[in-house]
């Protein structure tokens, strides 16, 4: 198959997307880094999801070439709580509108212009979905132009798909090996394809904006953890490490950045109870400032930061901190740890979806939820700077395999293979083909 930029057009479908109110985890972050680097490598790109109820209903990037569908804003702005507020009015609107529009928005101009569709649905809000696409797209006479990617990014929802009309309809893919070993519980056998990061995201930081929040915080150890307040991201076993610090006699601070969900408060008290001594306090917007709330929760082993932690600020805190612990016990891919690398920090992993991690050579991998496992490691790196030095080194090079541009020429080999399972002709070869061909000499009399 041939799918160039020419001759291809990529619709994706999640219920999370880049709008601050689309993100609630690496759904979010995925689709928005997956879909800008599709647009800026040349391909048409549609981004269906919830969107922002205040932000227009469509819009373009990158020069046309990304198209956003803002869909359910009607909804949306009777919830206001984020995109999963009003979870399922959303996805029974999604399912009676979405797929026509699809077809009618995507598929049939494609069609027209002698291009194929890859449509690529994401997670289990979007099951339903694909199928009735794939259904409509047969009533049309259109199902052999366009190529059908489902993929799995978590186990959340499994219980609500129904697998076999989703296999008949499209091709299951998910982001490492642990979650193809968790989706052969499921009956299914998916093809791994992993996420990606920018190609911005492999930054060298600001060296003054490092020392400064380097020497700001003024301990032995400095740790940060950043990403959902949920029991599997084992913030209650960080809390914990860096309550034995404390009784061992070191200094540490903990900066960490949560969400809403309830689980917080378990982790605060958790902190209190454990010995120490908690600060709130909304993010910084730079550096500088953040240095100057460092050096003045001098008392303080946690700072809890309550708000969004800006773009630019979070490669500087990647960077300057001793660790940034992304110890999950359940990830199924672990987009943190390869943002740490690629910012040329520390990432301490757990062992579950995080294919790129590699134990002593680019990260810390933890193999249990034991607390001391992380005081140990650590306290070990503070006496191995060659080693410390040589896993930022390794890290940043791991992180520039991951780039988007490298994963989406993993994605179109593996689009070769969906398209032949499903039948999908390239009604785009022959004219290409044509565009090729020496013209027929005419002969003379």
């Amino acid at each position: 198959m041939n799918f160039d930029p020419r001759h291809t057009v990529f619709a994706i479908l999640s219920f999370e997307g880049p709008d601050r109110y689309s993100q609630a985890g690496g759904l979010g972050v995925r689709v928005k880094g997956l879909s800008r680097s599709l647009a800026r490598m040349g391909y048409l790109t549609y981004l269906y999801f919830c969107g922002d109820p205040d932000l227009p209903g469509e819009e373009e990037h990158e020069g046309g070439r990304l198209q956003y569908r803002r869909w359910g804003q009607w909804i949306s702005a009777q919830h206001r709580g984020g995109v999963y507020d009003g979870e399922e009015g959303k996805i029974r609107d999604w399912n009676s509108s979405l797929p026509a529009a699809v077809i009618e928005q995507v598929v049939v101009p494609a069609a027209a212009g002698g291009r194929q569709v890859v449509v690529l649905g994401e997670e289990w809000h979007t099951s339903w979905s694909m199928k009735l696409i794939s259904d409509m797209l047969y009533y049309r006479g259109l199902r052999d132009r366009t190529v059908m990617l489902w993929n799995a990014n978590n186990t959340f929802g499994f219980n609500r798909i129904d697998w076999g009309a989703l296999n008949l309809a499209t091709t299951i893919t998910t982001v490492s090996r642990y979650m193809k070993f968790r989706m052969w519980e499921q009956g299914q056998n998916p093809i791994v394809i992993p996420n990606g990061i920018p190609r911005e995201s492999i930054v060298d930081a600001d060296p003054e904006a490092v020392a400064l929040v380097r020497s700001a915080a003024l301990v032995d150890h400095f740790w940060f953890k950043i990403g959902r307040f949920d029991p599997d991201k084992r913030w209650l076993t960080a809390v914990s490490a860096a309550a034995q610090l404390k009784r061992r006699g070191s200094s540490v601070k903990l900066l960490m950045r949560g969400g809403r969900e309830p689980h917080g408060a378990e982790v605060m008290t958790h902190a209190q109870r454990q010995g120490l001594v908690v600060r709130n306090a909304p993010a910084p917007p730079d550096a500088a400032r953040l240095g100057a709330l460092l050096r003045d929760s001098k008392q303080a082993d946690v700072v809890n930061l309550t708000s969004f932690v800006g773009d630019d600020l979070v490669p500087v805190i990647y960077s300057a901190c001793d660790a940034v612990l992304a110890n999950s016990g359940h990830e199924p891919f672990g987009l943190v740890g390869l943002e740490v690398m690629a910012a040329g920090g520390i990432a301490v992993t757990g062992s579950t979806g995080e294919d790129y991690a590699e134990a002593y050579r680019n990260a810390v991998v933890l193999e249990t939820e034991d607390p001391i496992e992380i005081v140990a490691e650590l306290s070990a790196l503070k006496h191995r700077p060659r080693l410390v030095a040589g896993l930022r080194r390794r890290g940043r090079a791991t992180a520039r395999d991951y780039v988007w541009e490298k994963v989406i020429d993993q994605l179109l080999l593996r689009t070769d293979f969906a398209a032949a399972h499903q039948a999908v002709t390239n009604h785009a070869e022959p004219a290409a083909k044509a565009a090729t061909r020496r013209p027929a000499r005419v002969k003379r009399g």
